[in-house]
């Protein structure tokens, strides 16, 4: 009965190491790229694809922290990055906002 206890156990703990195994996500495979851009450092790749996590007041909001203003037209796109129309120093454009902050206007 003992044995027949340990067995059993060893088979619990051994399935569930597996099914642990198989649900730890990838690494990224380009450890330099911050997860969240800041003003000094942005992805040279940016717009950079991905699932987007902020919300449309959070793109918004940060679009106009970046020195953008009028911002008008914003939409998540099927990529995953946030699109909008707004102006900087007078000139009108088109600002993209990626997943990891990246700001990068058109």
């Amino acid at each position: 009965m003992k044995k027949m206890l340990i067995a059993t156990a060893a088979i619990a703990l051994s399935a569930t190491s597996v099914f642990a195994q198989g649900t730890k996500p990838a690494a990224n495979p380009d450890g330099d790229t911050p997860a969240v851009a800041t003003p000094s450092e942005q992805n040279t790749t940016a717009p950079v694809e991905g699932a987007n996590s902020f919300t449309e007041g959070q793109a918004k909001d940060r679009i106009v922290e970046a020195g953008y203003a009028d911002v008008a037209d914003l939409k998540l796109d099927d990529k995953g990055v946030w699109q909008a129309k707004a102006t900087k120093d007078g000139k009108s454009v088109m600002v993209s906002l990626d997943y990891q902050g990246n700001i990068v206007a058109k």
